[in-house]
């Protein structure tokens, strides 16, 4: 067996064993329920070889749920597979774990959470908060912000905030800002162009992508609803939509929340933004030409595979792999540039940004879970792997009333070359910023 590496699940702490390859597809996920509260992650060497018992039938594995008794403890051996409770899941690799539930006291020779290296501990391990990192001109202060990004070099930092409230509709200041890492304003630009930051995207070239959304409270007609690219000075290069045309033609947004750019030039725009009852919401992935000409679409409403509910973010992996941020379904969903499906991720929680670094690691920032949207997450940033999409680090956000408040923590995120993590809030108008130590 590989080297076991624990992580925390609804509470529980689970061992990962034996990695099972050749399950083509996941199979049903089966749910936790803690039976202790006294729960430990156990070494290799006190889990028996007889726990692993599988067969690999038609591509999927299978198993018989069986209980252990060993060391006074109850092993319960289940599959990981599309389970909705924990904050984890794996893509064509497919592993047993073992929830380890202790019914007495703690066990002097079990090793205890505190000695293993959990998700929660690692996140807190690994950064210290910054609150007050970006400094505003004098006299000015933050609004709700989801959109940031990095610029290439990796040294700043572009942010987009909703011009010190949630529109930008009348405002006279400038709603695009450039960071040093320091925290020192570089410049600005965009006044009287965006209602409503959403995302923002950094091009090979560092030319500045914002999606206007237009946000939820009523605007005057005219605004948003569009796809602005600017230079790196702010000089409007091009426009994608039709400003305060809302629709779901292949030449309109209603309501568009990211993009990105492709190293082939190609541009992935998700459309849009919303999950009111009876609000019209596009609910699509729309990829264009380098030039903005309309090449395909694809997705409508709902929770299958290709379908969405308010898709939120965008990210790409070094494969060219398209990430989606299916928030309004508490899920990634994974494409092919063409629309082809690969995968399903929940262990990542609600996903409102996405970020993958040059290292192939994924930063997804969890702003709205609660009991009521996502049963069995907190809010905060997960960070993890593409490879296996393992989570290997949380960092939670601090709001207490997490089932009392729509919003909190970040919405947005991005990474330095440091390795340092930006988040941009919506709810507590704040940019805070993570340093690795």
């Amino acid at each position: 067996m590989e080297a076991l590496k624990s992580y925390t699940i609804n509470n529980a702490y689970a061992v990962f064993g034996e990695n099972i390859k050749g399950c083509l597809t996941p199979v049903n996920y089966v749910d936790i329920t803690v039976l202790s509260q006294d729960i430990l992650a156990v070494s290799e060497a006190q889990i028996p070889d007889t726990q692993v018992d599988y067969t690999i039938v038609g591509g999927q594995l299978k198993f018989d749920r069986q209980t252990f008794q060993a060391n006074n403890m109850d092993y319960v051996m289940m599959n990981r597979g599309n389970q909705r409770q924990g904050d984890f899941i794996s893509h064509g690799v497919v592993s047993l774990f073992l929830v380890i539930l202790l019914s007495g006291s703690l066990l002097a020779s079990a090793t205890s959470p505190a000695d293993m290296a959990s998700v929660n501990d690692t996140g807190r391990a690994m950064y210290t908060t910054v609150n007050d990192w970006a400094r505003l001109p004098a006299g000015r202060k933050w609004g709700a912000a989801s959109a940031i990004y990095p610029a290439n070099d990796g040294k700043h930092i572009w942010i987009a905030e909703r011009c010190g409230a949630n529109s930008c509709v009348d405002s006279p200041v400038d709603p695009v800002l450039l960071f040093n890492t320091a925290g020192e304003l570089v410049r600005s630009f965009g006044a009287g162009m965006i209602s409503w930051p959403h995302g923002l995207y950094v091009d090979a070239d560092d030319n500045v992508w914002v999606a206007d959304a237009v946000g939820y409270n009523p605007v005057p007609t005219g605004w948003g609803h569009v796809i602005y690219k600017f230079s790196p000075t702010g000089e409007l290069l091009m426009t994608l939509g039709k400003k305060g045309q809302p629709g779901g033609s292949n030449s309109t947004f209603r309501k568009p929340s990211d993009m990105l750019v492709a190293p082939d030039g190609s541009i992935f725009v998700v459309d849009g933004h919303g999950s009111a009852v009876g609000e019209a919401v596009n609910n699509r992935v729309m990829k264009f030409t380098a030039e903005g000409e309309f090449i395909m679409a694809w997705g409508s409403v709902g929770g299958g595979q290709g379908e969405f509910k308010d898709p939120h973010a965008l990210a790409m992996d070094s494969a060219g792999r398209l990430f989606v941020g299916d928030r309004g379904n508490s899920r990634i969903q994974i494409f092919d540039q063409n629309g082809k499906h690969l995968s399903t991720w929940t262990q990542f929680g609600r996903p409102s940004g996405l970020f993958i670094d040059a290292d192939d690691r994924l930063y997804s920032a969890d702003s709205e879970s609660n009991a009521r949207r996502n049963p069995g997450f907190k809010r905060g940033i997960r960070i993890g792997r593409v490879v296996d999409g393992f989570v290997t680090a949380f960092i939670p956000d601090p709001e207490m009333d997490q089932d009392g408040t729509g919003t909190s923590g970040a919405e947005g995120v991005a990474v330095d070359a440091a390795g340092n993590i930006y988040g941009a809030e919506v709810g507590p108008r704040a940019i805070k910023k993570y340093i690795r130590k």
